[in-house]
């Protein structure tokens, strides 16, 4: 038989089932019998069918897409770079199976952060393309026309970052304080007592939060606080280090809010003669691949990256069907210790 023209109907004949049993086992209803659905894959497999997308859609309301937003500048930064997006691969990862797995697909757009204009470009998405849901990643989940237009438009969509005040709308995060928190208790068992933080950018929640949990633990701790804006940036977290280590109370320890930053600290400790962890203790957010090779690796924050975008697809999936999404849903985050840090020698 011509694969290019097998039909659903052949695919019935040979599962000894109805068309409507094998569209909706295609369609991932859960209104089979597993036996049904093993009859159905095995003919599937057996025939080479494959599903017309177009066709789907016509039969239903649902388009089988969901739609995962993120921040144009700071990709293709990245990108042009050469220092790649370990963000962008955990996303797909996580995003893309999760959707797989129930028959769904996942598309990626880059959309610029300014507010007006990221309202602009997700409407003409959600027009073009009538995703079943959207995901929105920082800073584009805190922008709360965006949110008000696709609640407009009654789409789907949720928040992957901390809740928002005022913002109604499900969204799933890790306990950012907390893991600032664990991420300076670690450096104080170690007996550091002068820890800085190289703080991310102000527009993402979860830095803010980072930040929020690193001032409550110092001030528990009864430490002082040293707080410096890094933007994510290696360049800028250089920067950063070499002024603090060049000044009259430089830091035993510091926390880098991303892995770039922690790298941009390593190059500046290397320069001023200090060796890690011996003269300096220094913890990451994210644990992307290239902190395992570092020399020496450093200790980090895992993010559950690739969890978050599988659970805020899962959400979406189960809307499509006709289920409930609301709430706050947490996963956990992991303190990785590794050769950065180190007790207090100095």
């Amino acid at each position: 038989m011509n694969k290019k023209g097998i039909t659903i109907e052949d695919v019935a004949r040979v599962a000894g089932v109805s068309r409507q049993t094998v569209s909706r086992v295609i369609n991932r209803q859960k209104s089979v019998s597993r036996a049904a659905k093993d009859a159905v894959d095995a003919a599937i497999a057996d025939l080479g069918y494959v599903p017309n997308l177009a066709a789907r859609r016509m039969g239903g309301a649902r388009s089988y897409l969901i739609m995962a937003i993120n921040d144009r500048a700071r990709t293709i930064e990245n990108w042009v770079a050469g220092r790649g997006n370990d963000w962008v691969d955990q996303m797909l990862y996580g995003g893309m199976l999760a959707c797989e797995e129930r028959g769904f697909h996942m598309m990626f757009e880059l959309v610029d952060t300014d507010e007006q204009a990221a309202v602009r470009a997700v409407e003409r998405i959600v027009t073009s393309l009538h995703p079943d849901g959207v995901i929105l990643t920082q800073p584009h989940s805190e922008n709360e026309a965006l949110c008000a237009m696709l609640r407009e438009r009654g789409r789907p969509f949720v928040r992957v970052g901390m809740p928002h005040e005022t913002i109604d709308a499900p969204a799933v995060h890790m306990d950012e304080a907390g893991a600032a928190r664990a991420a300076l208790q670690h450096l104080v068992d170690l007996g550091h007592r002068h820890i800085g933080i190289i703080a991310g950018d102000p527009r993402y929640r979860s830095s803010l939060a980072r930040r929020e949990g690193y001032a409550e633990e110092i001030q528990d701790q009864g430490l002082e606080p040293r707080i410096a804006e890094g933007g994510f940036s290696f360049d800028r977290a250089a920067q950063i280090a070499a002024e603090w280590f060049e000044g009259d109370a430089s830091p035993s320890a510091i926390i880098a809010e991303n892995d770039e930053m922690a790298f941009g600290v390593m190059h500046q400790a290397r320069r001023h003669g200090l060796s890690i962890p011996d003269d300096l203790s220094l913890i990451a957010f994210e644990d992307t691949p290239g902190v395992r090779f570092a020399v020496p690796p450093l200790t980090a924050i895992r993010q559950p990256t690739s969890a978050l975008i599988a659970k805020a697809s899962q959400l979406l999936m189960d809307a499509a069907e006709g289920g409930d999404i609301g709430g706050v849903h947490v996963e956990p985050f992991t303190l990785v210790e590794r050769e950065t840090t180190g007790p207090l020698k100095r």
